[in-house]
């Protein structure tokens, strides 16, 4: 660790930086600058992702005044929860108030016999897709990486479910690989089996809207799986819904999408969000199977989830049944994602916005 960090630990008493920000090596090393043994990183780390602990007090194998010594320098922050909803079909959205006022959420997302958690990596986005909430408030700023991983740990912390929280995904507020030194950070504590929270790689997805110069390097840099957020098979209408495709075209995406590396089985899994009259034709959905045809592909249907204010709107049943048929015709693997948690403003960035309404 820098002597700059070192001394803005020591002399910053009233705002003490939150450890999860570290990884193992850089405790390590201020701990040896602190004239302590290094090897105590392995165990504070074990101590707060693997036992829970909230507090350097319960760290019992700890000397006195080493615990002393952190309690002085550093937090385990968690963050506060400023409003939990919980719907009908299972789904529980968080909303989270970060130090600086700003808000993010998650949602915890109940399957059959375990649950997945879609996390933030930034305060809003600066991506301006046209059917996207978040989008709307406009981008913020990045969060750190002890705010994302916290994400993970609060909520996995809280359950007293039966089921088990198994997969991650970074579908949340924000574009994942716009803050990609923190999120992957933040992956490798969250996927890290000795000193952190010991998910599975392969349980673990970003999302994107499709930074290119990105994707070479999670592919090169990470395991963890891939989600495209495509929504459209032409560019006039994909810039339309995604700006982001002015600069890098459907054509340069999956040319990027082609050469990132995958595992044998792994494949890359596309999301396509029905637009009622946009992009739900049937000329969409076979413009689909020739773009995807070179690449190892799945396919996500994701039927738009109305909220007020949005001119788009959720195409009919029969509709979005004859574009998946169309689809599997083609012997694509292909799933309509439904919503869940409608009854608990589950569009991403709805329960943000309510809260930002009622703040003036």
């Amino acid at each position: 660790m820098s002597r700059k960090i070192k001394s803005s630990i020591m002399t910053d008493k009233k705002n003490k930086p939150d450890i999860k920000e570290l990884t193992p090596d850089q405790l390590a090393s201020w701990l040896k600058d602190m004239d302590n043994k290094p090897y105590r990183s392995a165990q504070i780390f074990k101590w707060i992702y693997l036992r829970k602990a909230d507090s350097f007090n319960v760290m019992t194998d700890l000397s006195k005044e080493t615990r002393g010594l952190l309690d002085l320098n550093f937090t385990i922050k968690c963050l506060e929860k400023v409003d939990i909803k919980k719907s009908q079909d299972g789904s529980i959205k968080y909303l989270f108030k970060l130090e600086d006022g700003n808000h993010i959420e998650s949602v915890l997302i109940p399957e059959k016999n375990y649950y997945t958690l879609c996390i933030s990596s930034q305060v809003g986005c600066a991506q301006g897709c046209s059917f996207c909430l978040t989008a709307k408030d406009g981008f913020m700023r990045n969060l750190t990486k002890g705010e994302i991983v916290s994400q993970v740990r609060d909520i996995k912390n809280d359950l007293k479910s039966n089921k088990h929280l198994k997969n991650i995904v970074f579908m949340g507020m924000g574009e994942p690989l716009a803050n990609y030194k923190n999120v992957v950070k933040a992956v490798n504590t969250i996927i890290d089996s000795d000193l952190g929270l010991g998910f599975s790689s392969r349980r673990v997805t970003i999302s994107t809207a499709g930074l290119v110069p990105r994707l070479s390097d999670l592919g090169r840099e990470t395991t963890i799986n891939l989600a495209i957020s495509l929504n459209a098979t032409e560019n006039k209408m994909r810039s339309m819904l995604m700006p982001i495709n002015k600069k890098y075209s459907i054509e340069k995406l999956l040319d990027a999408c082609r050469n990132f590396h995958l595992k044998p089985r792994q494949r890359i899994t596309f999301e396509y969000i029905l637009l009622k009259g946009i992009n739900d034709s049937a000329e969409d959905a076979n413009r689909l199977v020739k773009l995807l045809r070179p690449i190892k592909a799945k396919i996500n249907l994701i039927p738009f989830n109305e909220y007020d204010g949005s001119s788009f709107r959720r195409p009919e049943e029969s509709v979005i049944n004859h574009f998946l048929e169309i689809l599997h015709r083609n012997n694509y693997t292909a799933i309509i994602r439904h919503s869940k948690g409608q009854d608990i403003c589950a569009a991403c960035g709805q329960l943000r916005a309510k809260v930002g309404a009622d703040s003036f």
